[in-house]
């Protein structure tokens, strides 16, 4: 473990005996600092020791930030070959890491988050992993988780450099604001790659019937999407640490993750 590690956000403690803990033995992980539009943004990242011009996989944040449990993704994304980056996306609204309650976390900081940012960012991201040498800029991907789902989607119909992207159980439709324009399911026949989406048959912040919204905008608009529903699986369900871990759906996630990425290029 890096000595800056931070463990995991007060919001979620105690967290579970499930958690898994990914070592840096054979990696390159720290925390990095990259140009962005107004400055400079931190970010964790992982990859395998002195390997250049990886594939590359962009890991977006669940609402607690880049706490242990986002850096143990990245890490487990090394150890398979991969540059993992995950930036810190709410650096300017508010260190969610200090923050002991979820709605805090959500009033205080995540609602104030502009989705134009959240973009430019990892625009940003990819920038910077490819001019360091670390990335391939030819076999880029991203994964998101809760939060980070959502934006997985967005993403996929923002540029067209992503090759793959996997959003795990994010948000597909809501009421639209200035921060947040659109939704998933406004831009479904917008996607310039191929999106995985693995999502819980028990989440009670995603209705099924949103989840059917999406798969009909996506086959109706001819785009590649494909949406895995685990029945017995609820919301966070690959969140090792927390009480709703689904030990079989993360791992069957996480291998069609992975082929996933490999399938159209990442890898």
């Amino acid at each position: 473990m890096p000595h800056h590690a931070p463990g995991y956000a007060p919001a979620v403690q105690p967290v579970s005996e499930t958690t898994i803990h990914t070592g840096v033995e054979g990696l390159s992980a720290d925390v990095i600092r990259y140009p962005v539009s107004d400055g400079d943004l931190p970010a964790y990242y992982a990859m395998p020791f002195g390997r250049e011009r990886c594939p590359t996989v962009l890991v977006v944040q669940e609402i607690f930030g880049i706490h242990e449990y986002i850096r143990d993704v990245c890490r487990r994304l090394a150890r398979r070959g991969y540059l993992a980056i995950a930036p810190e996306l709410y650096a300017r609204q508010g260190d969610v890491l200090r923050m002991n309650d979820r709605q805090e976390i959500m009033s205080q900081v995540v609602s104030r988050v502009p989705d134009a940012q959240v973009l430019a960012d990892l625009d940003a991201a990819a920038d910077y992993a490819a001019r360091s040498g670390w990335g391939d800029p030819a076999r880029l991907g991203l994964t998101g988780f809760c939060w980070g789902g959502r934006v997985a989607w967005l993403y996929a119909a923002h540029g067209t450099g992503l090759k793959a992207a996997v959003a795990w159980y994010g948000r597909l439709e809501g009421a639209a604001d200035d921060l947040r324009p659109r939704h998933p399911l406004d831009i479904a026949g917008r996607l310039n790659c191929p999106v995985l989406g693995l999502y819980g048959g028990r989440d009670e912040s995603i209705p099924l019937s949103s989840i059917e919204r999406m798969r009909a905008a996506v086959r109706e608009t001819g785009k590649n999407a494909e949406i895995v529903l685990y029945p017995e699986a609820g919301h966070g369900f690959h969140a090792d640490y927390r009480p709703g871990y689904n030990r079989n759906a993360a791992e069957d996630g996480w291998r069609r993750m992975l082929d996933w990425l490999k399938s159209y290029g990442v890898a």
